[in-house]
């Protein structure tokens, strides 16, 4: 009998969601073929069988959390049996439904999931064995994650036995934990004096305290009219947790823009004439963005205070710089896989960084750590034909800018002779930045470098 594990699916993975079992139990199984469809806060995976044989159990079902290295299923190889026959017994037991929601590629960086997290029991009698098995006061049961929770936000048991929960049997969950914490942060108070249970919570660090949605904090849109004919379809998982994310990201941090407009003449000027050569070098295409991402390094080694993320009431400040980039994937969602230690790349390397990362996103390819750990994040809303935007923070970070459209312009260029009318290339820069850790000092002198880096870019530059 062969355990089935969970892979170490990258650095900064700890758990998964089960999102699909693509074999039941009693069919056959080819080496390397796929058994099931994990997900993590970023990427769908699908896990394959290292041997051949039969599924005999699944010890998870769809939608259950495991952690790395967790037996998830028993494969009856044929080669006899092994210490796997007493596999459904070592299995965590079931603690609650603390599942956070289950997460695929979004256009934006999820905060890193906490590293402690709850599962369920495969059977019944696993309940009764297991260690782990939920705690409770007088009157209810509280996963040990929820206790951990409570305690490191100074929760008293009075507060967690007033939350309404939306667990089994009226269980408090992390998310209703979370909503909880993010209401008593603000001040917001809902009519039970709990907070409502919302079913796609982006999954936070419990120290993130303002980090829930407003649909969890009690604010709710008004519905729309359904007209004749109007088709109604579900969001899919991945543009749920982008609505979440989005809103939290506005409620979290007081967004200011600012905007420049830089004459990037010499550089598509510069690009046309190279980029023939560097194709038949190198075999890879070079495009605008990464030319804008080395420019937005520079700019952040210049001033790097614009590379910080907000923990509560303390300021990070990042050493590496990791660089995220928003990518279109063919589904019309985002996500933002993030280019580490950027400033370590040359230009070509950045070329190279930037072709991959698109690449894989659109084939869907990305692994978790791919789209973790970005530090300062950059859009290109230009490839749309858009002459700005005014793009939203990617939490945890503090800022994030938008490139617009390359367009062709008239300009007032000075001379020796004298002012003449000349057709320029130009195209705007827009920064938001988070006013809570950026003033509008810094993030306009910030957006103005990257301009200047961009304008003074020289043409004779080798590639």
């Amino acid at each position: 009998m062969f355990e089935l594990t969970m892979p170490k699916m990258g650095e900064s993975v700890a758990e998964a969601t089960i999102t699909q079992w693509l074999k039941n139990e009693g069919d056959s199984i080819a080496i390397d073929e796929s058994i099931l469809t994990i997900a993590t806060d970023k990427v769908d995976s699908d896990i394959p069988s290292p041997v051949a044989g039969i599924l005999t159990k699944k010890l998870f079902n769809e939608n259950d959390v495991i952690k790395v290295d967790q037996v998830i299923g028993l494969i009856e190889t044929g080669a006899g049996g092994s210490s796997s026959a007493t596999a459904p017994a070592a299995v965590p037991a079931k603690v609650e439904a603390d599942r956070p929601a289950a997460a695929a590629a979004q256009a934006i960086e999820l905060p890193a999931e906490a590293p402690v997290a709850a599962v369920p029991s495969p059977s019944p009698a696993a309940a009764q064995t297991s260690p782990a098995e939920a705690k409770s006061s007088a009157t209810r049961f509280y996963s040990p994650l929820v206790r951990s929770m409570a305690s490191q936000e100074a929760v008293s048991q009075a507060e967690l036995d007033a939350i309404l929960g939306s667990g089994q049997d009226g269980r408090v969950t992390k998310q209703d934990l979370l909503a909880y914490i993010a209401q008593r942060a603000s001040g917001v108070q809902s009519m039970n004096s709990a907070p409502a249970a919302v079913a796609a919570v982006p999954a936070a660090a419990p120290s993130s305290a303002g980090s829930a949605s407003m649909a969890s904090m009690g604010f709710k849109a008004p519905a729309p009219t359904i007209f004749p004919g109007d088709e109604i379809r579900e969001m899919d998982r991945m543009r749920k947790l982008i609505a979440d994310h989005m809103v939290m990201s506005k409620h979290v941090s007081p967004h200011v823009t600012s905007f420049v407009e830089a004459d990037v003449t010499l550089i598509v000027q510069w690009r046309d004439r190279v980029k023939s050569a560097f194709e038949k070098r190198e075999g890879e295409r070079l495009t605008f963005t990464p030319i804008f991402m080395e420019a937005v390094v520079k700019a952040i080694k210049d001033f790097p205070n614009i590379n910080v993320s907000v923990d509560g009431n303390s300021i990070v400040y990042h050493k590496p710089i990791n660089l995220g980039m928003a990518t279109a994937l063919p589904s019309g969602n985002l996500i933002v896989p993030v280019i580490k230690n950027a400033d370590r790349l040359s230009l070509s390397g950045m070329t190279k960084a930037v072709n991959e990362m698109a690449n894989l996103a659109r084939t869907n390819s990305l692994k978790p750590d791919d789209v973790q750990g970005g530090t300062y994040t950059v859009t290109n809303v230009g490839s749309f034909g858009n002459i700005l935007g005014t793009p939203i923070i990617n939490q945890p970070q503090a800022a994030i800018m938008a490139l617009g459209a390359i367009r062709k312009m008239p300009a007032v260029i000075e001379t020796p002779e004298g002012d003449v009318i000349a057709i320029r290339h130009k195209m705007f820069l827009s920064h938001s930045y988070d006013h809570r850790v950026v003033d509008g000092a810094l993030g306009g002198m910030f957006v103005r470098r990257v301009a200047d880096y961009l304008e003074q870019w020289d043409p004779n530059r080798e590639l």
